[in-house]
C-alpha cells in the first residue's frame, strides 16, 4: 500500500521539478534577449543557413520549427556564429542582419528584432501556465495526503 500512496507523491514532485526547469530556462532566455537589446551592442551579420527541424508525429501533431545560422564580428573583432530557432520565414542564406549582443556573452547574440512587449507577454503567459501546473500538483499532493490519513 506504501509504494501506492507513494505514487501520489512522487508523479506531482517529478512534474514540479520538470515546471520548475522550463520556468528557469524561458526566464533565462529572456533575460539574455533582454540584455543583448539593452547592451547597445550591434553588429552587421549574415545568415549563413536556414533550415528547419520536425519533432512529433504518429498520433501526435508534428511541429516544425525554423532556425538560422547566423554569423557575425563582435567589437574584439572575434567571428562570432550562433544557431537562432524561431526566426522569420523571410531570412534566407546570404541575407544581412542586425545582430544584438553582450560583449561579455556574443555567443548569446540574437537577430530577432528587440519587441519587448511581445517577449514580456510571452514570458508572463508561460509563468503564469507553468506556475498553475505546479499549483495544481501542490493541491493534488495535499488532497492526496488528506485522504491517505482518512483512510
Amino acid at each position: 500500500m506504501a509504494a501506492f500512496q507513494a505514487f501520489f507523491y512522487v508523479v506531482p514532485a517529478l512534474m514540479i521539478a520538470l515546471a520548475i526547469f522550463a520556468l528557469t530556462g524561458i526566464a533565462r532566455r529572456a533575460q539574455d534577449l533582454s540584455r543583448a537589446w539593452n547592451s547597445g551592442f550591434t553588429s552587421q551579420g549574415r545568415c549563413l543557413r536556414a533550415y528547419t527541424t520536425t519533432s512529433g508525429g504518429g498520433d501526435t501533431s508534428v511541429r516544425t520549427t525554423l532556425h538560422h545560422v547566423y554569423e557575425f564580428t563582435a567589437h574584439d573583432a572575434r567571428v562570432i556564429r550562433f544557431d537562432e530557432a524561431n526566426g522569420p520565414a523571410t531570412t534566407v542564406e546570404g541575407d544581412i542582419v542586425t545582430v544584438y549582443y553582450l560583449p561579455e556573452r556574443p555567443e548569446r547574440a540574437t537577430a530577432h528584432a528587440p519587441a519587448r512587449g511581445r517577449l514580456a507577454a510571452g514570458t508572463g503567459c508561460a509563468a503564469v501556465f507553468l506556475g498553475g501546473v505546479i499549483v495544481f500538483c501542490l493541491v493534488f499532493m495535499v488532497v492526496a495526503h488528506l485522504m491517505f490519513t482518512v483512510v
